[in-house]
């Protein structure tokens, strides 16, 4: 038994330290200078406080994660994890593209995948990533942030539900750290909302993983118009 226990500990030292490197916000994918529509609703009154901020993290992007995001990781782990998986991870990188109706949501997610893919190179050339990478070079592929995620996470041989908590918490986080600049709300009452909201973040994953390929997707109105709002307001704090 202890020689098992031992084994698995060694396994998750290989993965664990990787993960909280490229999970960390020194990691320089350019995601903090992103409000993904909060800067918006914040001016719609919509989020303007503590409850308002947890009610946007519960109902808007917990919602979001389950039926599409955290899938669609998903799905691009598992081509990213075959044999010759490129074409399969470009198909899924189109389906991204596509359904990310707000051309600063997909601007966003392109700047921020494209960043994290070239921090990747600086530390690895694994053949997959060096492929996407060219692909992305040569316009064959867009670079959509859950595509540079899953390609990371199967680089690092991170379990598939650590992964998608990571990328659930990174959510939930980056959504709280803009709130930090948009209202008046301090640290204090930004940890309470995103304890609110991470409490619910295991079952999420789970229910996401119930989610077939033909299923996935989730319409946010809110978060699509502020989105397309954002992008002729006459002043801005964040590019999206």
């Amino acid at each position: 038994m202890e020689l098992e226990a031992t084994s698995e500990s060694a396994q998750m030292a290989a993965w664990l330290p990787a993960l909280l490197q490229t999970a960390d916000p020194l990691f320089p994918t350019g995601a903090y200078a992103h409000s993904f529509g909060l800067e918006e609703l914040v001016r719609l009154d919509v989020v303007r406080n503590e409850a308002s901020l947890a009610n946007f993290l519960i109902l808007q992007i917990l919602p979001q994660l389950e039926r599409q995001e955290l899938p669609y990781l998903r799905f691009a782990h598992g081509a990213a994890s075959q044999p010759n998986g490129l074409s399969a991870l470009l198909a899924i990188d189109d389906e991204i593209n596509a359904w990310k109706l707000a051309a600063e949501a997909r601007s966003a997610s392109i700047q921020i995948g494209t960043r994290r893919i070239t921090a990747l190179r600086t530390t690895t050339d694994h053949p997959l990533l060096v492929e996407f990478s060219e692909a992305v070079r040569t316009k064959k592929t867009h670079g959509h942030h859950l595509c540079a995620c899953a390609i990371q996470n199967v680089i690092q041989n991170c379990p598939l539900e650590a992964a998608l908590i990571v990328y659930g918490y990174q959510a939930l986080a980056g959504a709280c750290t803009a709130a930090l600049k948009l209202i008046r709300i301090g640290q204090d009452g930004c940890q309470r909302a995103l304890t609110q909201s991470i409490a619910l973040l295991p079952a999420t994953v789970r229910r996401s993983l119930e989610i077939e390929r033909d299923e996935a997707g989730c319409f946010s109105p809110l978060l699509e118009i502020a989105s397309m709002r954002h992008a002729t307001a006459h002043e801005r704090l964040f590019i999206s």
